[in-house]
């Protein structure tokens, strides 16, 4: 049974950073597809980036590239989502997903597995 369990989250000042953590777990996990997406008070879900099964290629937005950037620790199981110069419209609770198949995708409904989120409140 795959699972991810997303952790990091919390209140930032705008202009700061953040490191979201996931830890995912199961069998053949290292061959699933990881992503991020959030989902913001009033809002729809939102692809953020994922990164494929070895940690070697990534898929992001365009609109968040430079301030998001997407990692992979295979050794323990992680997957991290650091964030930069966080804006007030990062305010999301971030999820972390993971599918199972041949190339990356932002469509939420390709991905099997979902965490529960974790808050993230970027403060003026």
């Amino acid at each position: 049974q795959v699972q991810v369990v997303e952790s990091g989250g919390g209140l930032v000042q705008a202009g700061g950073s953040l490191t979201l953590s996931c830890a995912a777990s199961g069998r053949g996990i290292n061959k699933y597809i990881l992503g991020w997406f959030r989902q913001a008070p009033g809002k729809e879900r939102e692809f953020v980036a994922a990164i494929n099964g070895r940690g070697t290629s990534t898929y992001g937005t365009d609109s968040l590239k430079g301030r998001f950037t997407i990692s992979r620790d295979n050794a323990k199981n992680m997957v991290y989502l650091q964030v930069n110069s966080l804006q007030s419209e990062d305010t999301a609770v971030y999820y972390c997903a993971a599918g199972w198949m041949a190339t990356m995708s932002r469509a939420g409904s390709r991905y099997d597995h979902w965490g529960q989120g974790t808050r993230v409140t970027v403060s003026a």
